[in-house]
């Protein structure tokens, strides 16, 4: 029972506050985008629904960078691991696209 009663009463400290610091930092700038897209989506108005998806996609493409940035360590690697991960990313992108695309020619061509 000593035992539980000392465990319960270690008081957990991160040893690195920067690093504390730095993860509120990339939460907050996260939560910055978020709450753009919540605006976009509230505030603009029905019948510009392309426009909306246009900055979904492309504010889930700055988080998604932003993301993989900071937790992969992408931005301080060389260039060519960088490309090595991002290039085919941009064709499976573009394969999706083409893929819809296509199947809505082929919906629209019965």
């Amino acid at each position: 029972m000593a035992l539980l009663e000392e465990i319960s009463n270690v008081k957990v400290v991160p040893v690195d506050k920067s690093a504390t610091n730095k993860l509120w930092k990339i939460a907050g700038v996260l939560l910055v985008i978020t709450i753009i897209e919540f605006l976009f989506a509230f505030l603009l108005p029905e019948h510009w629904k392309w426009m909306k998806i246009s900055i979904f996609i492309g504010l889930t493409f700055v988080k998604a960078f932003y993301i993989v940035s900071e937790f992969m360590h992408l931005k301080h690697e060389k260039k060519a691991l960088m490309w090595s991960i991002v290039l085919p990313l941009i064709f499976v992108v573009w394969l999706t696209i083409a893929l819809i695309d296509e199947g809505g020619a082929i919906l629209f061509a019965r």
